[in-house]
């Protein structure tokens, strides 16, 4: 996923460390600055804020209200989010409503961090700040010293502006290089040559936590923090404050933390400290699409292919149930490391490179419309190979073991969808020893007129879900039955060795 990195506050002396910052709802691949907002409120100085009536509320007070109201209302608690509806969101709701900091467990691409962000959301559109704050202080009750001192010196002028809740959202990903100033702050050099003294508190820089402060802030990955960096985020989570260096200095803290690691990591002793697992309110597991269904939604909402440098790229229903299917039986193949899982991306990626491959072939043949076809799926096997941790006993027969099971995905899927069908028609095209050759190369109207006219064409399309007419869509389906006939051992295929378009000659 693309990550924007957004500066907040106006007063250090050097850049501010990057923090990822990411709307509640964003697809993948946009970011937060292409989200339509509301206009702020008008607010501008304390008196006003006062006047306006405006109530001052905890973050975990305000995702619990409009997490209540959504409840209620009906509407979308977590936009974007797939096959959770019944199993994770339940357990994510009532670590919510209790005030819980939270910690999701589960494999790689499962998607913890897309649904983390979503509880950006949850929060107000706009919200009060402190103008010129670097940790969001309230203006009704400021805590860094910077604040208190102007709050003290303008009274009810105290000026004020308000923040987006884009804005109020920060992630680190937990690295061995990760510090402790990093994440809560650190003396800041520039200041002290500027003539302040180590002692003043205004010397400090304040590290990605503090600066999230009234927000959301999460850690990715969090087993990977050295146990000296999980010692820092201790106070955070029990006496909401924060400690840097030596200072005097107690920041009481407003913010919902939540965290993000692989279950092996999290229960493995010695990789996250006892104390800080202690600290964590709930403890919520994720997982892959539990029916196919939701994992075929999934590849629809999520994969980039509608419009590939400005040529519409189709790729058909059957060719993505083929994908999920595939991607399934990866999943629960004993040739995989099931500790290491099958990425969602992995799926996602297939349809991308199915789809680039029609992209390629309308290129080539000069076609306006690009349809994938069966032959485009020879390409995602060495692509998707390296998203595949296999057991140490298949070592050598990565590419065997995932073409197999690409087969039987294609052979699945021709049963449900053309398999009772019937194809007499398309068989008696091969009854006086006629062969059609097919490939990545070949394009549709050339393919469509090497087979010729076939009865019951316009049924076999509507089957598979096509309702144009269009010669890449028939091109589609056709090829797509010459498959599942050699897969059903009704018709032979002679492939072309050493050559990676898909060429194949199909024969009875």
């Amino acid at each position: 996923m693309a990550d924007e990195s957004s500066s907040v506050g106006c007063e250090s002396a050097h850049p501010r460390r990057s923090v990822d910052r990411v709307p509640s709802s964003t697809p993948r691949g946009s970011t937060s600055r292409g989200t339509p907002r509301g206009t702020p409120r008008r607010e501008s100085t304390l008196a006003e804020l006062r006047t306006s009536g405006h109530v001052q509320l905890s973050v975990k007070a305000e995702i619990r209200r409009n997490l209540l109201a959504r409840l209620r209302s009906g509407e979308p608690r977590f936009p974007g989010i797939l096959g959770f509806d019944d199993t994770v969101l339940p357990h994510l709701e009532r670590a919510l409503l209790a005030g819980h900091d939270l910690v999701l467990l589960g494999e790689r691409g499962q998607g913890k961090t897309r649904l983390i962000r979503t509880l950006a959301g949850l929060l107000d559109e706009w919200t009060p700040v402190v103008a010129g704050c670097e940790i969001n202080d309230h203006p009704y009750e400021p805590v860094c010293v910077r604040c208190r001192r102007l709050a003290a010196e303008l009274g009810d002028d105290l000026p004020v502006e308000w923040k987006h809740r884009d804005d109020r959202y920060g992630e680190k990903l937990a690295t061995p290089d990760t510090s402790v100033g990093d994440l809560i702050g650190d003396v800041d050099p520039i200041k002290v040559a500027e003539g302040r003294t180590l002692g003043d508190p205004e010397t400090v820089h304040f590290g990605l936590v503090p600066r999230t402060n009234r927000g959301v802030f999460s850690i990715n990955e969090l087993p990977d923090l050295a146990e000296r960096i999980q010692v820092s985020l201790l106070n955070v989570l029990e006496e909401r404050d924060v400690q840097v260096r030596g200072y005097a200095l107690r920041l009481p803290l407003d913010v919902l933390l939540v965290a993000s690691a692989n279950p092996e990591d999290y229960t493995n002793r010695g990789r996250i400290i006892t104390p800080l697992k202690d600290r964590f309110g709930a403890e919520i597991r994720t997982h892959y699409p539990l029916e196919l269904d939701a994992e075929l939604a999934l590849i629809r909402q999520e994969s980039d292919f509608a419009d590939l440098a400005g040529l519409p790229a189709e790729v058909p229903d059957h060719l993505i149930e083929v994908i999920g299917r595939f991607t399934r039986l990866v999943r629960e193949s004993t040739a995989v490391d099931a500790r290491s899982g099958v990425s969602a991306r992995f799926a996602l990626a297939g349809a991308e490179t199915v789809a680039a491959g029609a992209v390629r072939r309308a290129a080539l043949t000069g076609e306006d419309h690009a349809v994938a076809r069966v032959c485009d799926l020879t390409a995602i096997v060495p692509s998707l190979m390296g998203k595949v941790e296999f057991e140490v006993s298949e070592e050598g027969r990565e590419q065997e073991v995932l073409e197999h099971l690409l087969r039987r995905a294609v052979a699945e899927t021709y049963r449900r969808t053309l398999g009772p069908a019937d194809l007499n028609g398309l068989l008696d095209k091969f009854d006086a020893g006629e062969s059609v050759e097919s490939g990545e190369l070949v394009a549709a109207t050339e393919l469509l007129r090497r087979i010729g006219h076939v009865p019951g064409l316009a049924k076999m399309m509507e089957r598979l879900g096509m309702s144009g007419e269009s010669p890449g869509q028939a091109a589609a389906a056709l090829e797509f039955a010459l498959e599942g006939l050699f897969l059903t051992r009704r018709l032979s295929k002679d492939v072309a060795g050493g050559r990676a378009d898909g060429t194949a000659t199909y024969r009875t």
